[in-house]
C-alpha cells in the first residue's frame, strides 16, 4: 500500500512506515493542483496543518482509506466529504498536552510581567523600567474554563506558582475535580472571581463568542485573558472595546478568529501578547504527533484498530449495514443529552430492545457517550476512547437489556442523573434506516433529529402553538415539523419542533416573554 506524506514530518515517521512495509513517497511542499493530480494512487496521505484537503482534492482520492493529521486541528481537512466518501480521518489526541499547556503559562506570565513590550522597548534603544512595572502571579486566582487534558495539566502548573485555581468544565465530576485540588464553580464564578481566565474548550456553538461585551462586563475590572485554544471563544471586537476601557487588564492571544488574522487592531495594542498558533509548536511535540500518526495509519492499514478517528460517520463504514442506523441514533441521543442536561452529569445508562441494538448494546453506549463527550471536550472523542474519557471524567456508565419496547419494535433509551436533574430520551429505527426521537420524560411524541429543533413545555391550551407560530414567522424562521405530547388534556405539554435555521437573540427574548411557555430550549443535531 502506498502512503503520500505532504507536509514536513519528521525521518521517523517515514521510517516507521516503511518498517511496517509501506510504500512512502514523502514530497512536503506539494503544491494544490498536483495533489489532486496524484492523490488518487495512493491509500493513505498524512498532513500538518499546511495541506489543504478540500472536497476536490477528496474527490480524485479514489483509493484513498485515511487522512492522517499529525496534530491536533483538522480545519484544513474538509471531513464531511471525507465521510461522505468513506474515508477515515484521524489526528493525533494528546500529543501536543504538554506544549499546549507550556505554552498557555508562557502567555501568562509574559502577560502579567509585560515581558515581550519590555523586550520590543529595550531593543528599540529605550531603558524603562516604570512603564513596564508588572503583577506578581502569586495568590491570585486563576480562573480555568475547560479541564481536559490540557486545561488539568495548566491548571497543575499554576498551582505550583502559587496560584489559587478555580475551575468550570459542564461535565467533569466534582469527585474528580477534588482530586485534582480545583475548585469547580459556575461560569458567572469564574467571571466574577478570576484576576486571569485561561481557556481550553472547543468551538462549539455554545463556545463561540463565550467572552463578550456583556460576559466581559461581569469580570473583575482589571482581569487578564489567556487563549491557546480556539480563535472565535473570544470576541475580539468585545476584547478590543474592554481593553480600551480598562476592564481587560490584558490579553494573551495564540488564535484567532481568522489565521492569520492580518491587520487586526489587537496586534498594535499595548496590552496584548500575541503569538501565531504556536501552541503545539515544540520539537518534542512535532516529534510524538509524527510518530503517533505513523502508528496509528499503520495500525488502521493492517487491521488492528482505530485510534483518533474523527469523523465517527466514517467509522460506519467499518460496520455491520444494519448497525448503522442505530448507532446514529445513539449518537444524536447523547448529542441531545448534552445540550438539553443541566448540572453536573453524574451517570448515564443506555437500556436497548430488540436486534440489532440489544447485540450491539456496548458499541451503543460508546456512540451515545461520543455524543455527550464531543459536545465539551477539546481532545477528540471516537467509539474507542469515549468510554474512557467517561470514566476518567467520573461520569459513570451502565447498559441495560429491556423487554418491553413501548410498543416499538426496537428501542434505545437514554437515562442520565446530574446534580441537579435526573431524566431520560428514547428514540427507535423504522424500516429500513428511518430514525426517530420518540419520548422524553413522560412526553410521547414522534420527531426527526436533525437540525435545530425548538423544545418547550407549555400549557395545553388552544393557540399557544400560532401564538409561537407567530413569533419564528416574526423573525423569519420557519417551522419544518412539529411534534406534540401530552399526559392529559389541559396538561403540561410538551412540543418540539424542526425549524430551518437558528432563532436569532431578539426572538428568544420575545418567546421568553410568553407567560404560556415554559423552559424553551434549542438543539443542533448534525444531519
Amino acid at each position: 500500500m502506498k502512503i503520500l506524506v505532504s507536509d514536513s514530518l519528521e525521518q521517523s515517521c517515514i521510517d516507521l512506515l516503511e518498517r511496517e512495509g509501506f510504500q512512502v513517497d514523502n514530497r512536503p511542499g506539494i503544491n494544490a493542483e498536483t495533489l489532486k493530480s496524484v492523490i488518487g494512487d495512493y491509500d493513505a496521505l498524512i498532513v500538518r496543518s499546511a495541506t489543504k484537503v478540500t472536497a476536490d482534492v477528496i474527490e480524485q482520492a479514489h483509493a484513498l482509506k485515511l487522512i492522517g493529521r499529525a496534530g491536533t486541528g483538522v480545519d484544513n481537512i474538509d471531513t464531511k466529504a471525507a465521510t461522505r466518501r468513506g474515508i477515515l480521518v484521524m489526528n493525533t489526541p494528546g500529543g501536543n498536552t504538554i506544549s499546549a499547556a507550556e505554552h498557555s503559562v508562557s502567555l501568562l506570565l509574559s502577560l502579567a510581567r509585560n515581558i515581550p513590550q519590555a523586550n520590543m522597548s529595550l531593543r528599540q534603544g529605550v531603558w524603562d523600567r516604570k512603564k513596564y512595572i508588572g503583577t506578581e502571579v502569586f495568590e491570585k486566582t486563576l480562573g480555568v474554563v475547560g479541564l481536559g487534558k490540557i486545561g488539568r495539566e495548566v491548571a497543575a502548573r499554576c498551582k505550583g506558582l502559587g496560584m489559587r485555581v478555580i475551575g468550570y468544565d459542564p461535565v467533569l465530576n466534582p469527585e474528580i475535580a477534588e482530586k485534582l485540588n480545583i475548585e469547580l464553580v459556575t461560569l458567572r464564578e469564574i467571571y466574577r472571581r478570576s484576576d486571569f481566565m485561561t481557556f481550553h474548550t472547543p468551538l462549539t456553538s455554545e463556545t463561540k463568542n463565550l467572552i463578550n461585551a456583556k460576559t466581559l462586563a461581569q469580570c473583575k475590572k482589571g482581569v487578564r485573558i489567556i487563549n491557546c485554544a480556539r480563535g472565535g471563544i473570544v470576541d475580539e471586537h468585545a476584547l478590543l472595546e474592554a481593553l480600551e476601557s480598562g476592564q481587560v487588564g490584558g490579553a494573551a492571544l495564540d488564535v484567532f478568529e481568522q489565521e492569520p488574522p492580518g491587520d487586526s487592531p489587537l496586534l498594535q495594542h499595548r496590552h496584548v501578547v500575541a503569538t501565531p498558533h504556536l501552541g503545539a509548536s515544540t520539537e518534542e511535540a512535532q516529534e510524538k504527533v509524527a510518530i503517533q500518526i505513523a502508528h496509528q495509519i499503520a495500525d488502521a492499514l493492517h487491521d488492528r484498530g482505530y485510534t483518533g478517528v474523527v469523523n465517527g460517520g466514517a467509522l460506519h463504514m467499518t460496520m455491520r449495514a444494519e448497525v448503522r442506523p442505530y448507532l446514529l441514533l445513539a449518537e444524536k441521543l447523547g448529542s441531545f443529552v448534552s445540550q438539553v442536561s443541566l448540572g453536573k452529569l453524574k451517570s448515564v445508562t443506555v437500556a436497548a430492545f430488540g436486534e440489532p441494538a440489544v447485540s450491539s448494546l456496548e458499541l451503543l453506549k460508546a456512540g451515545v457517550l461520543k455524543g455527550i463527550l464531543a459536545h465539551v471536550l477539546t481532545e477528540p472523542v471516537n467509539f474507542i476512547n469515549a468510554p474512557f474519557l467517561a470514566e476518567e471524567m467520573g461520569i459513570a456508565t451502565m447498559e441495560e437489556k429491556v423487554r418491553d419496547g413501548e410498543n416499538y419494535g426496537n428501542f434505545l433509551r437514554i437515562r442520565y442523573q446530574t446534580d441537579m436533574e435526573a431524566k431520560e430520551v428514547a428514540g427507535t429505527v423504522f424500516e429500513p434506516a428511518t430514525i426517530r426521537f420518540v419520548r422524553l420524560d413522560e412526553f410521547r411524541f414522534e420527531i426527526k433529529p436533525e437540525g435545530f429543533l425548538l423544545i418547550y413545555t407549555n400549557q395545553d391550551k388552544p393557540g399557544v402553538l400560532a401564538r409561537v407560530g407567530s413569533i419564528l414567522a416574526k423573525h423569519q424562521v420557519n417551522i419544518a415539523g412539529v411534534s406534540l405530547g401530552r399526559t392529559a388534556a389541559g396538561a403540561t405539554a410538551l412540543t418540539i419542533m424542526n425549524i430551518d435555521s437558528e432563532l436569532p437573540p431578539d426572538g428568544w427574548e420575545e418567546l421568553g416573554k410568553e407567560t404560556l411557555v415554559s423552559h424553551v430550549k434549542q438543539v443542533f443535531l448534525e444531519s
